[in-house]
């Protein structure tokens, strides 16, 4: 396994993550399986990779720090890896209802902490606001405030093949319907041209938020991370510097420096919503 570009220097897994039948499971939502790995016992940790061209295998680090001692769920979002992709418009209402249906699936009944990188930080926002009560603590990674006015997406897969054509070739064989790709990613861009990520959301979420931002993230610029830490109503930021949008995968030690503590931090239930 790989994740988009890695290079021998960068972390790498020995579990598969994203396909080990070994831990498989798929949750049924309205109109799509989703699929999920299961690791460890204890407090449980929910995992969600970045969007377009993210993977479960990118967050394996995390994976492999805290699965000793913790459950963790590995979910491959809609549409990534091998979780099918439906056929009604993307959006992140819709994510909260996936990871809702994942959690289910599992059984797992008591809050959890989830740790989310970019498209799956965003995905910990809409879950943590529609669904308080099921959310302990949140872990997000390059994820600040999105406005209309911030971002316009075009994702090209054929651009892709042309920086990681073994990346690309390794999803596709994930996927349920590969032909579908290009589909796919017309209604990712659908949902992210249009999708504000603001105190409509930030407000309704009442768990602890650890912001961490690269300095140089051109995905989510430090000020729109500065713009999320004043709209959370509990948030920590920690910017780690130098580092881009992947700021995990270039210094691991850092980001997990003060991942760590946080989602081992002992604190109160949220309340029931």
């Amino acid at each position: 396994m790989k994740y988009f570009c890695q290079t021998p220097d960068m972390p790498s897994s020995a579990t598969p993550y994203g396909d080990n039948s070994v831990a498989a499971h798929r949750a049924q939502t309205d109109d799509a399986k989703i699929y999920y790995e299961l690791y460890g016992q204890g407090d449980p940790i929910v995992i969600l990779h970045g969007g377009g061209l993210g993977c479960a295998y990118e967050m394996g680090a995390f994976i492999d720090e805290f699965r000793a001692e913790h459950q963790m769920i590995v979910v491959s979002t809609r549409g990534h890896g091998r979780s099918e992709i439906g056929h009604t418009p993307f959006t992140l209402e819709q994510r909260a209802d996936d990871i809702k249906a994942v959690l289910d699936d599992a059984r797992i009944n008591r809050p959890v902490t989830i740790i989310g990188f970019s498209d799956g930080a965003y995905s910990s926002y809409a879950f943590a606001a529609k669904f308080p009560s099921r959310v302990k603590k949140i872990a997000a990674i390059g994820a600040g405030e999105v406005l209309l006015t911030n971002k316009f997406f075009v994702f090209d897969l054929e651009a892709w093949k042309k920086y990681d054509a073994d990346f690309i070739a390794q999803q596709q064989s994930l996927m349920p319907e590969p032909e579908r790709w290009q589909e796919m990613l017309r209604m990712y861009e659908a949902m992210w041209n249009s999708t504000v990520v603001s105190k409509e959301i930030f407000s309704k979420i009442k768990c602890p938020v650890l912001l961490i931002n690269g300095e140089r993230d051109q995905n989510s610029p430090l000020l729109t991370a500065l713009a999320a830490y004043y709209e959370l109503p509990d948030a920590r930021l920690s910017i780690i510097p130098s580092a881009p949008h992947q700021c995990f995968v270039t210094n691991f030690e850092a980001v997990n420096a003060v991942v760590k503590p946080f989602v081992e931090e002992i604190l109160p239930h949220p309340s029931v919503s």
